[in-house]
């Protein structure tokens, strides 16, 4: 190898094609460190590479910029934005200061929108995408695929009907390229100053569908419910690890004399809660597994406002709401429990993965039981 090439400090583009090449999730550029790449869920530092200068990581960070900008950096000292390689792989990055200079964390997104069975999500779930009105939430945390999931609906809606889709988000992720549908997809900090600004505005666009990327203030919580209790159909996200977490979360930002009426309003409007959890594929079979997402899988709860579950939610019985999934597989409901059990049986997560996740580990080892009877019950048939 030249070494002057060795030493010479990895440019953008060689960075981003290498995380394509390592199928990597995320990249992470920090002074004092080398690259870091999360491959499969574990870091993992770049080959050979020296650590990054203060230098080298402001200079990269403002060639992110140069795709979104840089006031929100100069005024918080964070700047979030998407940017499209020459590869064509779309990539969403944060740049942000640090002790010592800048830092900036880079997503790289899916090449090609996904099926719901290819995210490990049931195929049922489609049929909350042919909905005229009400609101669809996705619920995780933090890089658990719900974008994903939501970029999965809008292409089934894009693919199959006529509707206008707003989407509101910061920053785009995926680009929503007009087929049945006439999409217009809004960034926040570029085409609208924030998520309730574009919100409101958008009930004036004439939208059948309405994508929200994030809803965490009372304000923007109050305007999605009032959009899908309009006649719209909204989509969005919440960070909670549950679907109760999810309810009681947009309950919760209001304040307490308000949250009787809201909880009345949820129950009306909130059509499906899919809350998701990104696992490291760590079984036998997990990593030829279908729903793969770069070595880990998909495990998912879902809730379905039928009128019992409705009831539930105006009544704040929050608690039986768990009951209510337990009893609901034939409306299309789970328990994570339930998938976890399913994903152990199909050896794609181990034992000790799904129990680290569950609520109930026990729980997940006597589903995971009754699975294998069956399986057992069914070959001797």
């Amino acid at each position: 190898m030249d070494l002057r090439a060795a030493l010479r400090e990895p440019t953008l583009d060689e960075l981003l094609a290498e995380c394509v090449k390592l199928d990597a999730s995320d990249l992470h550029l920090a002074p004092g460190m080398p690259p870091i790449f999360r491959v499969h869920g574990e870091l993992l530092p770049r080959e050979g590479s020296g650590a990054l200068s203060a230098g080298d990581t402001e200079a990269i960070s403002k060639e992110l910029m140069r795709w979104s900008g840089t006031k929100r950096f100069e005024e918080t000292g964070s700047q979030d934005g998407a940017m499209t390689a020459a590869g064509g792989t779309r990539f969403r990055f944060n740049v942000y200061r640090r002790l010592g200079g800048i830092s900036a964390a880079i997503r790289r997104l899916e090449e090609r929108f996904r099926t719901l069975p290819e995210l490990g999500l049931p195929d049922s779930l489609y049929r909350f995408a042919d909905l005229n009105d009400g609101m669809v939430v996705v619920s995780g945390p933090t890089g658990a695929g719900k974008s994903t999931t939501l970029a999965a609906l809008l292409d089934r809606i894009n693919q199959s009907r006529r509707a206008h889709i707003i989407t509101i988000e910061d920053p785009i992720e995926y680009i929503h390229a007009p087929s049945k549908s006439l999409v217009n997809q809004r960034q926040v900090g570029s085409d609208a100053s924030t998520f309730n600004d574009a919100l409101v505005a958008s009930l004036r666009e004439d939208p059948d569908v309405i994508l929200v990327g994030e809803i965490r203030d009372l304000e923007t919580i109050r305007t999605a419910i009032r959009a899908a209790e309009t006649g719209h159909l909204v989509f969005t996200t919440v960070h909670a690890g549950d679907c109760v977490g999810t309810l009681e979360r947009l309950v919760s930002v209001f304040p307490a004399d308000e949250q009787a009426g809201i909880r009345q309003q949820l129950a009306l409007v909130l059509r499906c809660v899919i809350a998701q959890h990104l696992i490291p594929a760590d079984g036998p079979a997990g990593p030829a597994g279908k729903g793969r997402e770069r070595g880990r899988v998909v495990a998912s709860e879902v809730l379905v406002t039928t009128p019992a579950v409705a009831h539930l939610i105006a009544t704040a019985k929050s608690p039986q709401i768990y009951a209510a999934i337990e009893g609901g597989t034939g409306q299309g409901m789970q328990t994570l429990e339930e998938d976890l059990a399913r994903l152990v049986v199909e050896g794609r997560v181990s034992d000790v993965t799904a129990q680290s996740i569950s609520r109930n580990p026990q729980l997940v080892r006597d589903r995971a039981a009754t699975r294998l009877r069956r399986l057992g019950t069914g070959a001797r048939r």
